[in-house]
C-alpha cells in the first residue's frame, strides 16, 4: 500500500508544479505561498508538503516558528519540468495513462490480454490505434520517450561500438530522442527516423529542429511498409509490445532491408536468464500485459527470434542501467 501512496504523492506534486514553484522562487517558500502559487487549499497543501519532507524531495527551514520548504537536488534535477533530464512527463504518462490501465490488472491476469477498452473504452486491435488515440495522448505518449532517452539513450547506443555504421534507421524513433543520442555519439553517421506518418509530423513540430541536420524522416507502418535501406536498424522499447511471431515479422523485414554486413540493434529492459529479475523488469513485463500485445524477455529469447530472422553473431550488453543491448549481424 505504501507503495501507491508514494507514487501518488510524486504524481500530484508534479501535476500541480510544487517543485517548478519553488525552482522559479530562488528561494524557500513557506505553505502559504505555495499553495497560492498551485491554486490549492492550505491544509491540503502543507499535508502534501510534508509527504514530500519526508521522501526526501524537500528541504524544511525554519524561521521563527515557521516553516519554509526548497527543492532537494534530486527534485529539481529530475521532477521539474525545464531540468533536460527531467521525469516529469514520465510521471505525468504513468498517472494518467499507465494507472488507468492498471486499475485492471486482475482482468489482465485472467483474460491475458491489454485492457485499454475498459480503461478508455477504445477498441486496442490496433495496439496504436489505442496508444495514439488522441493527439493529445501521443504528444504525452512521446514526451515520456523523449525523457527515457534523453536519461538513458547514450548508455545504450554506447554499448557496442556503432561507429562502423554510417546509416542508420531508428524503426519506430518517435521523438528523434535516441536518434539525437546516436548523432552525439558517432558523429559521421545519419539516422532516419521511420515511424507513421502522424508521429513524424508532430517529432517535426515538436521534437526535432532544422539544427538537427544528420536526422531525417521516413513516414510507413513498420508492418504494412517496406522499410528504408540502411546499415544498422535499431529497435527501441519495440519488440517488447509484440508477440513473438509478430517480432520475427518485423526482424525479418529489417533483416531483408539490411545491408549486407549490416546489422540490428534491439534496445530492451532484459530480465534475468531464469526469470527471476530484476524486479523493475518483471513488473515492466506486467505493464506489458495491461497495454500492449507482448512481454519482456531474456537475452536468449531475443537472440532466439534475432536467429529465427536470420541475424547470426549475436551478442548483449548490460549497461547496469533500466535498459540494454543486443545486436544481430547480418553476413556480408
Amino acid at each position: 500500500m505504501e507503495g501507491f501512496l508514494i507514487s501518488k504523492t510524486v504524481f500530484t506534486s508534479c501535476e500541480l508544479g510544487v517543485f517548478d514553484v519553488l525552482l522559479s522562487a530562488g528561494r524557500p517558500l513557506s505553505a502559504e505561498e505555495i499553495c497560492q502559487a498551485i491554486g490549492a487549499s492550505l491544509d491540503g497543501t502543507e499535508r502534501l508538503l510534508a509527504a514530500c519532507t519526508g521522501l526526501q524531495l524537500l528541504n524544511t527551514h525554519q524561521d521563527n516558528g515557521k516553516s519554509f520548504y526548497s527543492n532537494t537536488e534530486q527534485a529539481s534535477v529530475y521532477l521539474t519540468r525545464s531540468s533536460p533530464v527531467s521525469l516529469y512527463h514520465s510521471i505525468q504518462y504513468s498517472s494518467r495513462t499507465i494507472y488507468l490501465c492498471w486499475h485492471h490488472l486482475t482482468d489482465a491476469v485472467r483474460e491475458g490480454r491489454n485492457q485499454y477498452e475498459k480503461a478508455f473504452g477504445v477498441s486496442s486491435k490496433d495496439l496504436f490505434q489505442a496508444l495514439y488515440r488522441s493527439d493529445e495522448e501521443m504528444v504525452k505518449f512521446m514526451k515520456l520517450m523523449n525523457s527515457i532517452w534523453n536519461i538513458c539513450g547514450r548508455d545504450v547506443v554506447t554499448a557496442f561500438d556503432l561507429s562502423p555504421f554510417k546509416l542508420i534507421c531508428d524503426l519506430g524513433g518517435c521523438s528523434g530522442a535516441l536518434a539525437k543520442q546516436c548523432t552525439s555519439a558517432y558523429p559521421e553517421c545519419t539516422v532516419m527516423i521511420f515511424d507513421l506518418p502522424k508521429v513524424v509530423r508532430t517529432s517535426r513540430e515538436h521534437f526535432v529542429t532544422k539544427a538537427d541536420q544528420r536526422i531525417s524522416f521516413s513516414e510507413g507502418d513498420f508492418f504494412k511498409d517496406p522499410l528504408p535501406e540502411a546499415d544498422l536498424y535499431i529497435l527501441a522499447r519495440i519488440l517488447h509490445d509484440w508477440t513473438d511471431d509478430r517480432c520475427v515479422e518485423l526482424l525479418s523485414k529489417a533483416y531483408k532491408a539490411c545491408k549486407p554486413g549490416g546489422a540490428v540493434l534491439l534496445v530492451e529492459a532484459l530480465l534475468h536468464e531464469d526469470g527471476s529479475g530484476p524486479l523493475t523488469v518483471q513488473l515492466y513485463s506486467l505493464n506489458m500485459l495491461v497495454q500492449t500485445e507482448g512481454r519482456e524477455r531474456t537475452a536468449a529469447q531475443y537472440a532466439a527470434l534475432l536467429a529465427a530472422a536470420g541475424f547470426t553473431d549475436i551478442q548483449h550488453r548490460h549497461t547496469g542501467k533500466i535498459y540494454d543491448a543486443v545486436l544481430g549481424r547480418k553476413e556480408t
